[in-house]
């Protein structure tokens, strides 16, 4: 898998509470769902030579109340394969990730403030800068967090993305869940493109359409900021 954002942010609501949300694209059809793991009690995303189990687990870990670092190491540190993994993500408290020596360059990871991007076969670290800043930049707007994930995609896509560019075919997915009200998760919430020439694209349409579909269905816009 190419690259990605694992975020943990406050609600709007109020409420004492956290929403965890995670956005990924590639050059590969079917994204999201391999990718991206969430609930409320955190986000990861497991790529490079995906290991479906390490999102899966973990979250099942961290839902326990098990540390994310805790959660993750481990599951790495039992991974025959470990060198060619990539995974990282967010909880209530901390962040991690990791990125192994044999993933494809280039390949990285950064870590920040409530929030982790990693990916692999990029064009160039720029990818990754240019995710992390757009989300720092757009982060205490009042802008619902699925929309500023797609930004951040859309960032990292403009600068590069992932470089095997002669691949026409490619996917992006988001989900975003809040720890107030983690079920059911609105639709504009919880998106895939699983195969398209604009995937970023493509997810930002069906994201404007899926919030006034559910703005008409209830007859009102949803305030919560995503």
């Amino acid at each position: 898998m190419t690259f990605s954002i694992c975020v943990r942010e406050p609600t709007n609501d109020g409420a004492d509470g956290r929403r965890f949300g995670v956005a990924v694209t590639t050059r590969l059809p079917g994204v999201g769902r391999l990718c991206p793991f969430v609930s409320g009690n955190g986000a990861i995303a497991t790529q490079s030579l995906v290991n479906v189990d390490l999102g899966r687990r973990g979250l099942g870990y961290v839902d326990k109340g098990l540390a994310i670092e805790d959660a993750l190491r481990a599951l790495l540190n039992a991974d025959d394969d470990v060198e060619s993994r990539q995974l990282h993500g967010v909880d209530h408290e901390g962040t991690f990730a990791f990125s192994g020596d044999e993933c494809r360059g280039w390949f990285g990871h950064r870590e920040g403030e409530g929030y982790t991007v990693a990916g692999n076969l990029l064009a160039d670290e720029s990818v990754l800068e240019a995710t992390a800043e757009t989300y720092e930049a757009n982060r205490d707007g009042n802008r619902p967090l699925a929309e500023r994930l797609i930004d951040a995609l859309a960032a990292g896509q403009d600068v590069g993305g992932d470089r095997r560019t002669e691949r026409s075919v490619q996917s992006s997915a988001l989900r975003v869940v809040s720890a107030t009200e983690p079920t059911p998760v609105a639709a504009y919430d919880d998106l895939r493109v699983d195969a398209s020439e604009e995937p970023i694209a493509e997810l930002r349409g069906t994201y404007e359409l899926a919030r006034r579909g559910h703005a008409e269905t209830h007859g009102t816009a949803d305030e919560d900021g995503g």
